[in-house]
């Protein structure tokens, strides 16, 4: 795997401070469990809640969780004073995402100064098991200033 240098010294309180501050992680039950400049790692139990009528985690979680692994990975490189959005993504759903865990782990393939790519495999802890339920190709941006300035 490609090590990478963030450009933020700051890098990792910035990106915990911008995870805790999603409501969506905290109301779904996302942890981060791994981050590193490059690479984030993120979790999500199973919750019923979050199912479609077959018991499957519902496409939109994956995504969702991948969505947010990928990200993450993305900001990690990016400057001080920058916000992460979001902005293409494609998955492929390869198998039924049932199990006891969901596991997003996001990793940079290439960073740039405004657009950066990454790769997230999803997979399921199932019985001390992983099963790979997904992968996501995404582009992320580099916005200066805030976000919610737009």
């Amino acid at each position: 795997m490609t090590r990478f240098e963030p450009r933020d010294p700051a890098w990792e309180a910035r990106c915990r401070a911008a995870f805790d501050a999603q409501p969506i992680v905290r109301t779904l039950g996302i942890v981060m469990v791994r981050l590193e400049p490059g690479l984030c790692e993120m979790r999500l139990p199973f919750n019923p809640d979050f199912t479609q009528q077959h018991g499957f985690f519902h496409a939109g979680m994956v995504s969702t969780l991948a969505d947010n692994a990928g990200g993450f990975a993305a900001y990690s490189l990016m400057p001080a004073g920058s916000e992460v959005l979001a902005v293409e993504f494609k998955i492929n759903l390869m198998a039924p995402a049932r199990g006891e865990v969901m596991i997003a782990r996001g990793r940079v393939l290439k960073p740039g100064r405004t657009l950066t790519i990454t790769t997230v495999e999803v997979a399921m802890l199932d019985g001390g098991a992983e099963k790979d339920v997904a992968i996501m190709q995404q582009t992320c941006m580099a916005l200066s200033g805030g976000a919610g300035d737009r």
